[in-house]
C-alpha cells in the first residue's frame, strides 16, 4: 500500500444523464461479474473480483492475487479453480485461465473511446457482500499511459470491488476498478481495456507467481504525473501544483490535463492572464472538460465580463448541472 494513492484488495454538448442500467441488463452482467477468492502463501485469505472476457478467462487486477497460493472464483454458488494467471504487473491487469467456466464472456471496447462526462457505472463485490454492488457516476479524466489511457470517474468503490468492471450505458466493459486517491474526496481510477485485451492471446503461467509493484505502487518520484498532482490540488498547495504542472506539460505537451493543472494553480496564485490563455487551450482540445469552464467563469467574472461569465454557467449546466450551481455561488463571492 501506498501513503498516497491506495489499491484496493479485495460530440456536441449535450446533458449528460447519469447511467441506469436496466434491470435486464444489469441481471446479465451481474452473473459475469464474479467474486475473487485468494488464497495466500501466509496461510491467510483475500478478496477482490473479476470479469468474464473470453471463454475461460476472467479479468481482475494483480494486486488482487498477488502472493497467492490458489485463485478461486465464485459463480451461483459454485466454485471453479484458476488454473493459470497471464500478469501485467505494471499495469495492475492479470487474466485468470480457468476450465469448463459455463459463463459468456462481456462485450469489451478501447478505453480510450471514452469521453468526459460520458455516464458510466461500477460493478463489482465491496467487502463481504453476498451480492455485487452497482455505482453510477460520469468520466471526469483520461490521462494517456503508454498506449492507452487511466480512467478516472466519479462511481465510487471499496474495499474488495478492485477487478471489478466499469461499463457505458450499453453494458459494455470499458474500464476496470483499480485504486483511489485517500480521504473523503476522493479520486477512483480504472484501469485500461486495451491492456485487458492484449492479455487474451499470451499464455498462461503458473497461479503460484512472484508479485511485482504496478506503476501506482511505486516511489513518489516514479508516479504518472497525474497521481503527482492530485495531493497538492486536493490541499489546495498551489505552488506545489505549479511546480509538477510545469513539468508535466514539457513532458507531454499535448495532455489536456497537464494544461488544466497548470491553469488551476495559475488562477489561484492569482496569474490571472496565463490561467485564462491556457484553459482556452484546455477546452479548445477538449470542449467537455468542465473544471476548465468552471476557472474561465470565474476569470471572467473577476474581469467584470457578466456576461462571458454566464456563458460559462450555460455551458456547465449542458455538462455538469452541479458545477454549474457551485460557479453560480462563486461568482457572487468575486470583489
Amino acid at each position: 500500500m501506498t501513503k498516497f494513492l491506495i489499491g484496493l484488495l479485495v460530440g456536441c454538448l449535450t446533458a449528460p444523464l447519469m447511467a441506469e442500467p436496466s434491470g435486464e441488463l444489469l441481471q446479465s452482467l451481474n452473473s459475469r461479474v464474479l467474486r475473487i477468492q485468494v488464497g495466500l502463501t501466509n496461510g491467510q485469505f483475500g478478496l477482490g473480483s473479476g470479469v468474464v472476457v473470453a471463454d475461460n478467462q476472467v479479468v481482475t487486477n494483480c494486486h488482487v492475487v498477488a502472493n497467492a497460493s490458489s485463485i478461486s472464483v465464485l459463480s451461483g454458488g459454485a466454485v471453479y479453480h484458476a488454473v493459470g494467471v497471464k500478469p501485467d504487473w505494471k499495469h495492475d491487469v492479470c487474466m485468470l485461465q480457468m476450465e469448463d467456466l459455463p459463463l459468456a464472456p462481456v462485450k469489451m471496447k478501447s478505453s480510450a473511446e471514452l469521453k468526459y462526462e460520458q455516464p458510466v457505472f461500477t460493478i463489482g463485490y465491496p467487502s463481504f457482500v453476498p451480492a455485487p454492488v452497482t455505482t453510477q457516476g460520469v468520466v471526469k479524466g483520461l490521462f494517456t499511459m503508454d498506449d492507452s489511457v487511466i480512467v478516472r470517474a466519479t462511481p465510487t468503490f471499496r474495499q474488495g470491488a478492485s477487478g471489478g468492471g466499469l461499463f457505458d450505458e450499453s453494458g459494455t466493459l470499458v474500464g476496470l476498478i483499480t485504486l483511489k486517491s485517500p480521504g473523503k474526496d476522493a479520486y477512483y481510477y480504472y484501469m485500461s481495456i486495451d491492456w485487458v485485451k492484449a492479455l487474451l492471446n499470451q499464455p498462461a503461467g503458473p497461479v503460484v507467481v512472484k508479485s511485482e509493484l504496478p506503476f501506482w505502487g511505486k516511489p513518489a518520484a516514479q508516479w504518472p504525473s497525474f497521481m503527482k498532482v492530485v495531493f497538492p490540488y486536493l490541499h489546495k498547495d498551489w505552488n506545489g501544483l505549479k511546480t509538477v504542472a510545469e513539468q508535466w506539460v514539457k513532458q507531454e505537451p499535448a495532455s489536456t490535463e497537464a494544461w488544466f493543472y497548470l491553469a488551476a494553480a495559475e488562477y489561484e496564485t492569482r496569474d490571472l492572464t496565463l490561467a485564462e490563455q491556457h484553459l482556452h487551450r484546455v477546452v479548445s482540445m477538449n470542449d467537455q472538460h468542465s473544471q476548465a469552464f468552471y476557472y474561465l467563469g470565474l476569470i471572467a467574472e473577476a474581469n467584470g465580463k457578466h456576461s462571458e461569465a454566464l456563458a460559462s454557467v450555460d455551458v456547465l449546466n449542458q455538462l455538469d448541472a452541479e458545477k454549474a450551481a457551485e460557479l453560480k455561488v462563486a461568482m457572487k463571492t468575486q470583489p
